[in-house]
């Protein structure tokens, strides 16, 4: 690796976990083989993220502050939401990309001091 590289730590919020959580055990029970490799496919995207946050579009809505958050598709159909502070990338929703995607970012990182 340069020395130039930058890795970046990642949090993932609790919330966005539990919905994950959620939506897997029902996938499973719909389609046990589909489960493992769509895991692992977000997985790998998530982590990718803290070698290349930077690489993404910003995701821009009405109801949120311009430039602040970014995005990545995953798994054909996920669509990961974050914003980048400091050495620190936030996921602060996935998102199945065929539903609404209303507001449900209210996570708000506060910029250390």
């Amino acid at each position: 690796m340069a020395s130039d590289e930058r890795i970046y730590n990642i949090s993932i919020v609790p919330a966005v976990s539990d919905r994950m959580s959620d939506h897997f055990e029902f996938l499973a029970r719909v389609s046990a083989d589909a489960t493992d490799p769509l895991l692992a496919e977000l997985v790998e995207g998530v982590r990718s993220l803290g070698r290349m946050p930077y690489r993404n579009p910003t995701y821009n809505r009405p109801y949120l502050t311009v430039g602040k958050y970014r995005y990545m598709i995953s798994g054909k159909r996920y669509r990961i939401i974050y914003q980048i502070m400091n050495d620190t990338v936030f996921v602060d929703d996935i998102q199945d990309c065929r539903q609404d995607d209303a507001p449900r970012l209210t996570i708000s990182h506060e910029e250390e001091e």
